[in-house]
């Protein structure tokens, strides 16, 4: 199937590691040029580097901390200058601390919202006069199965995730009649670097191997497995591709069954 993403122009946010360099890859896989960040500039070197390498796609690399709307107005401006246009945007940024209510600070609750609703809505206000003004653009959140079946002890992804899906609904309807689709993509139990530290950390709570503690969350799934990131990353190309053209105001979940809802 042609996704149509030839020569368009992505910006995946935290694009260096995890699930955001899985869909960075699988963009560039299918002819797109990419503008990916990241906070930790080494990192995203070695990661633009080797995408490059590896899909002969053109990719920009730019340092950048999403929490900072000065940065990503930079962000979104480099990337204008050196392709002239962005087509694509996929939100994403590290999911913030657990913690439950009593155990979780003012201070904790800010940053989560600059990290988690903020950046997506800065990402969005930059990228979107020149998708209205071509009358065409993607905008793809990856958030959380968080936001359609709560997780105990992530109060703050719970609340915030959620926050980021009602911005996303309501941007949908605003901006259908430009040719710009806005969707949410909800992973699951993904074997990432960050789920990896969040098994290490709890299994030492509990006094269990990595290994045991894995197989606690493999038993919640139907598949009973963990996804792989180029999993969820298949399914983010054909949203922001030509054939989903039709797609906008959605949520869809990649986990394997975890989501026990109807919808």
């Amino acid at each position: 199937m042609d996704l149509g993403l030839k020569d368009r122009v992505a910006l995946v946010a935290a694009g260096s590691r995890g699930l955001g360099r899985a869909v960075a890859e699988e963009f560039a896989t299918e002819g797109a040029s990419l503008v990916i960040c990241a906070r930790d500039a080494a990192t995203l070197a070695e990661t633009t580097a080797a995408i490059a390498d590896q899909t002969g796609a053109h990719v920009l690399g730019v340092p950048a901390d999403v929490t900072d709307p000065v940065q990503v107005k930079h962000l979104v401006a480099s990337g204008n200058e050196r392709f002239g246009r962005i087509d694509i945007l996929v939100t994403n940024a590290g999911g913030p601390p657990a913690g439950r209510f009593d155990q979780l600070t003012q201070e904790q609750w800010e940053k989560a919202t600059q990290l988690t609703l903020y950046s997506a809505v800065h990402l969005a206000r930059e990228v979107l006069p020149g998708m209205k003004a071509r009358r065409w653009g993607r905008i793809l959140n990856i958030t959380s199965i968080a936001v359609k079946q709560p997780v105990d002890g992530l109060l703050l992804s719970n609340s915030l995730r959620a926050a980021v899906t009602g911005f996303a609904r309501t941007l949908a309807n605003e901006v259908a009649t430009e040719g710009i689709t806005v969707n949410n993509i909800l992973p699951g139990y993904t074997r990432t670097e960050r789920l990896e530290e969040l098994a290490r950390m709890m299994a030492e709570k509990q006094g269990i191997s990595e290994s045991q503690f894995r197989g606690q969350w493999e038993q919640e799934i139907p598949m009973r497995r963990l996804g792989e990131p180029r999993e969820l990353a298949a399914l983010a190309a054909f949203l922001v591709s030509e054939r989903a053209s039709y797609i906008t105001g959605t949520s869809i979940q990649v986990d394997g069954g975890w989501i026990k809802s109807l919808f």
